[in-house]
């Protein structure tokens, strides 16, 4: 079984993918998408599934999601948002 410290790395890593996937597919439009927390958990539900052996619905992730977009808009603004997502994640799934 994986430490807690191994696991970060590797959800930080998910969620950079996640990211610069997210970022080529909405290239045209400077990675703006009003509906981000969809893209984004359509593609995470089965990785981070795997990663913290737990599963999810898509409404689940999304609502997931945005719950820990307020809270580093709220504690942490201009952070590094994929640390603050794993640890979080971690937290409660872990």
């Amino acid at each position: 079984m994986m430490d807690d410290s191994t696991r970060q790395q590797q959800l930080i890593a998910l969620l950079r993918e996640a990211g610069e996937a997210h970022h080529e597919a909405y290239r045209d439009t400077d990675g703006a998408d009003p509906d981000w927390p969809l893209w984004y958990a359509e593609f995470l539900r089965e990785r981070l599934g795997a990663l913290l052996e737990a599963r999810f619905t898509t409404s689940e992730l999304v609502y997931l999601l945005v719950s820990l977009d307020r809270e580093v808009q709220r504690r942490a603004p201009g952070g590094n948002w994929q640390a603050y997502y794993a640890r979080a994640l971690l937290e409660r799934y872990g």
